[in-house]
């Protein structure tokens, strides 16, 4: 790919090429924000497939599949703000901070990404610059609005995971994720744990950090607001069933969680 000489700026997206910002219901009036880092799985025309086939650009490796389809309804049904990025986590991942290896990966999983081996530094200046930097400034600007208008604010991060990997079954339905914050997330679960239904993650399958995450470190933590992550395992949200009986349910549990947390002064 050559990049598009842009005066002296390289660019990445042109013509043809979407927004990396989706927003749902920004008039929302919940103090709950929603962000969704892997809920698209575009990729830039100047970068082709990347080198990996079809198949694997539907996977995991490429977005959350199902998220996107559960964020919406929550949002709408929660009457909350949902932030999202479209592109693909294999262009460039906006859950992670700028510079690590599984950034721009050149192996997800076990599957080789020929094109982000060897990249330039124009590059993947241009992929930050014109990717990730407009979701997460997005973010900022809206959590600095609503701080201004004294707005609370409750960050929920929403992601999804696999229902295996490394050939291992993971047994949890749902999994909260935090690291500095615990008043939200053990509130969240002690409401999913009162589902009987349910098997729920502490802190899995993942764990929130500064090294393996951006989001919640940046928005949440060093905002000092209230905040979640949120993993739904994948086999329960391939349908369009399936993601609006996951909104209902957490759209009922964070209506509980908002009487909550209102009564501690943080919503």
């Amino acid at each position: 790919m050559v990049l598009e000489a842009a005066g002296t700026t390289n660019r990445l997206l042109g013509k043809g090429d979407i927004s990396p910002v989706h927003e749902t219901n920004a008039a929302g009036g919940a103090p709950f924000l929603l962000t969704c880092d892997h809920y698209g799985r575009a990729l830039p025309h100047a970068l082709g497939d990347l080198g990996v086939a079809e198949r694997e650009l539907t996977r995991h490796i490429a977005w959350d599949i199902g998220i996107a389809g559960v964020a919406e309804r929550l949002a709408g049904t929660l009457d909350a703000h949902l932030i999202a990025q479209r592109y693909s986590r294999l262009v460039i991942d906006c859950n992670r901070p700028p510079g690590v290896g599984s950034s721009i990966p050149v192996i997800s999983e076990a599957t080789a990404i020929p094109r982000n081996e060897g990249i330039s530094a124009d590059e993947r200046d241009a992929r930050r610059r014109e990717i990730f930097d407009p979701y997460h400034n997005r973010i900022n600007a809206v959590i600095d609005a609503r701080v201004h208008a004294r707005r609370p604010t409750v960050l929920v991060a929403l992601h999804s995971f696999t229902p295996v990997y490394a050939g291992v079954a993971r047994p949890w339905h749902i999994g909260t994720l935090y690291h500095r914050d615990t008043v939200l997330p053990h509130l969240l679960l002690k409401h999913l744990r009162s589902e009987s239904d349910l098997v729920v993650g502490d802190n899995e399958p993942y764990a929130v950090s500064d090294l393996t995450d951006y989001t919640i470190p940046v928005h949440g933590e060093a905002r000092g607001l209230p905040n979640t992550g949120i993993e739904i395992r994948q086999d329960l949200i391939t349908d369009q069933s399936g993601q609006q009986q996951w909104a209902e349910r957490l759209a009922r549990i964070f209506g509980e969680i908002e009487t909550e947390l209102k009564a501690e002064g943080l919503a």
